[in-house]
C-alpha cells in the first residue's frame, strides 16, 4: 500500500507545530533517564501505528546506546525476561496503560512506577506519554511522510 501525506501541519499551521514544542520540552528536561524516555516513545508509538516517530526515536534510540534487540523486543516487553528491567517494564507498562487510557492506568501499574520514581519522576513519565499521543496523532492523521535515508 502507498501512503500519501496528506498535508504538513508543520507548513499549513506553524503555530500548532510549535504549541505541542514546550510539552516535550517539559518532558524531556527532569532527571528520568533518557533510555526510559525512548522506550515510552517507541512504545506508545507502536501502539498508535506511528511509522514516523517509530523511525525517528529508534534511530535516537540506538544513538543514545539502546541495544538493536532491546529495540526490536520493546512490543514484546513482558515476554522477553529479564532483558528489560524492572524500571523499564514499569515504564511500559504505564505507557501502555496511558496510551490506551480508555481502561484507565490499574492501580497495579500505578504502584509499580511509583516503586521506581519520585512524584515529579512520575509527572514527567506522565507527559512524555502525553507529548508523543500527540505527535502519533498529528503525524498519522496527516499521514506524515518517512524521511528519505537514503
Amino acid at each position: 500500500m502507498t501512503v500519501t501525506q496528506r498535508l504538513s501541519i508543520r507548513d499549513v499551521a506553524p503555530e500548532a507545530y510549535q504549541a505541542v514544542l514546550p510539552l516535550q520540552k517539559f518532558a524531556s528536561g527532569g532527571t528520568v533517564d533518557a533510555g526510559l524516555l525512548h522506550l515510552i516513545q517507541i512504545r506508545a508509538s507502536q501502539l498508535n501505528h506511528c511509522a514516523w516517530c517509530l523511525d525517528m526515536h529508534t534511530e535516537e534510540a540506538r544513538a543514545g546506546g539502546m541495544s538493536q534487540r532491546k529495540i526490536d523486543l520493546i512490543a514484546a516487553w513482558e515476554e522477553a525476561g529479564d532483558l528489560f528491567t524492572e524500571q523499564e517494564q514499569a515504564v511500559l507498562a504505564f505507557a501502555e496503560q496511558v496510551t490506551l487510557i480508555a481502561s484507565g492506568v490499574s492501580d497495579e501499574v500505578w504502584t509499580r512506577v511509583r516503586e521506581h520514581f519520585t512524584d515529579a519522576e512520575v509527572v514527567q513519565l506522565l507527559m512524555a506519554a502525553a507529548a508523543i499521543n500527540v505527535w502519533n496523532r498529528m503525524n498519522v492523521t496527516a499521514r506524515t511522510a518517512l524521511p528519505d535515508r537514503s
